[in-house]
């Protein structure tokens, strides 16, 4: 699949007979909503665990040097907390363009943190048959990459510490955001 998922996305899901429709955010869209939204609450989905390994050719690096950014990869027992936004669905025409590099909008259930109830909407994910798609490695080994990454929307550690910040704010705990944290760190006071 190429890496830009525009033409896909609009086509598998035309969203104009609806009102509005919730997005999960489990990356950048957790602290970063340049789009604007009816409303916003913490949520979780379940079944998917967040993984930092999406390249990234059009925002944290280059088609040359991508980057490193979070995708959601398959896991049965996993549960992902992020942020859910209702929208109106002409926003997603910059969505879709924010998220082209890969992302595929799937709809999905997902749980509020801080209330009873769910909801079902999109979510993006960038699964292992986009071209973009980097793969598994270790912490330490991410963090490298994403040390030596930078691209139009900025360098891209400053993408992973503002997402481990923005859990934080949440009450979240992951283990590989803040594994991939450590080891960035450690790079930087070296």
């Amino acid at each position: 699949m190429s890496h830009n998922t525009i033409a896909l996305n609009q086509q598998r899901q035309p969203l104009d007979h609806l009102k509005s429709v919730w997005l999960f955010g489990y990356g950048s869209l957790i602290y970063e909503a340049d789009f604007p939204f009816i409303q916003r609450k913490p949520a979780r989905i379940r079944g998917w665990v967040r993984r930092f390994w999406q390249g990234s050719h059009d925002h944290r690096g280059t088609p040359d040097n991508p980057g490193r950014v979070a995708t959601l990869i398959e896991a049965p027992e996993a549960v992902c907390a992020g942020m859910a936004y209702e929208v109106t669905p002409d926003v997603f025409a910059h969505l879709d363009h924010r998220e082209k590099n890969g992302y595929l909008r799937i709809f999905t259930e997902f749980e509020w943190l801080n209330e009873p109830g769910s909801v079902e909407g999109l979510v993006y994910i960038a699964g292992p048959d986009n071209a973009a798609f980097l793969g598994d490695a270790s912490a330490t080994q991410i963090a490298q990459h994403i040390a030596n990454s930078h691209g139009p929307s900025g360098p891209n550690d400053e993408y992973l510490l503002k997402l481990a910040e923005a859990l934080r704010e949440l009450g979240e705990h992951d283990d590989h955001v803040f594994a991939i944290e450590r080891e960035l760190l450690a790079l930087a006071s070296e």
